[in-house]
């Protein structure tokens, strides 16, 4: 099946049991933003993306920029912190049927976090129920099992919100992102060791891909089961842990493994001193922030949190999809397909 959108034809393939709708998407220009959307078109869903004016560029909000997200979807920018544009330049008075929601800060400090990934989420949140919609799918993040840094206090503030909001709504929390674990392919490359904090084993993750990702978000709003739930989901096959990571680059570099020790005390004095000069000095506080979450991802595994015994289960860890991080590692490597970190590298 075919649609013409502008002057370009999109293809759907339309799953049995799919009811196209209206729906309004966050954070499509971000790598599973875009993913989601591409889903979302393949579906036959009418997508309207309402997304942060770029940084670098002084575009008028209300303005359309096709170029920025998937083919298929229209653009519409936007302030997302400000009720009035959501609604004027966004909504625009028309109808709704789902909320998607893919956004997130950019750096995850505490003003940027909680102006994005809770005060832009509510005020999206009101806009859309004013404009019908009845379902939200939240993509928010399994980190907030143990929250310890205000991004993830903010986005469980926002999942409060919504789960009190009266709307039907699914909240995903996926585990980490490929992206996420894919920093250190050119610096292996060059010749360098792989840095692993500890012994290298002191996390572990089911890390997913962006289309897989963006497949699930986008079968949730015809998937019952998946609503008024929290959905921790991961991808397919066992956890891996970062010195499994490094052994697989270097063998498809076909190079011996190096790896460099990193002490997590490093990352403790760090933090303290950082934190400590920044009581005096905002942009040091900032990165003493940014040094914490560093923390965080280096010590807690992204993994399904069990309360009873305050461990990571991997069993307990839902897996979806077909593609592996290995598989996305090879991809790369061959030139396939580009290690995109974006905004959020820190991460």
């Amino acid at each position: 099946m075919a649609k013409r959108q502008g002057e370009a034809i999109v293809t759907t393939n339309r799953p049995d049991g799919v009811k196209p709708r209206r729906v309004l998407v966050l954070g499509a220009t971000g790598t599973i933003g875009r993913a989601t959307v591409r889903a979302l078109v393949s579906r036959g869903h009418e997508v309207v993306c309402l997304v942060r004016r770029p940084a670098d560029a002084a575009i008028p909000a209300g303005a359309a920029e096709s170029s920025r997200v998937s083919q298929g979807a229209i653009e519409r920018i936007v302030e997302l912190t400000d009720p009035l544009s959501l609604a004027r330049d966004g909504v625009r008075g028309e109808s709704f049927d789902v909320l998607v929601s893919c956004l997130a800060s950019r750096t995850g400090l505490p003003d940027d976090a909680w102006a994005i990934d809770y005060c832009a989420q509510v005020s999206a949140l009101h806009a859309s129920q004013a404009a019908g919609v009845t379902h939200v799918v939240l993509l928010s993040a399994i980190c907030v099992q143990k929250p310890m840094l205000a991004f993830q206090h903010a986005k469980l503030a926002f999942e409060e919100v919504l789960i009190a909001s009266g709307l039907e709504y699914t909240i995903v929390r996926p585990t980490a992102f490929f992206k996420s674990l894919s920093g250190q392919i050119d610096r292996l490359k060059r010749g360098k060791p792989f840095l692993v904090f500890g012994d290298g084993t002191l996390t572990s993750c089911k890390p997913i891909s962006d289309d897989d990702l963006g497949r699930y978000l986008a079968d949730c709003l015809d998937d019952d089961a998946r609503r008024n739930r929290v959905l921790p989901i991961g991808g397919p096959g066992e956890a891996i842990t970062p010195k499994a990571q490094g052994e697989r680059l270097f063998a498809l570099l076909g190079r011996e493994p190096r790896f460099t020790h990193v002490p997590v005390m490093l990352l403790d004095v760090i933090v303290i001193v950082l934190a400590t000069i920044g009581r005096w000095v905002p942009a040091v506080a900032a990165k003493a922030e940014l040094a914490r979450i560093g923390r965080y991802y280096a010590t807690e595994s992204m993994l399904v949190l069990n309360p009873a015994t305050g461990r990571y289960d991997t069993h307990a860890t839902p897996s979806t999809g077909s593609e592996t991080l290995f598989d996305h590692y090879a991809r790369v490597i061959r030139g396939e397909a580009v290690a995109e970190r974006g905004d959020h590298a820190v991460f």
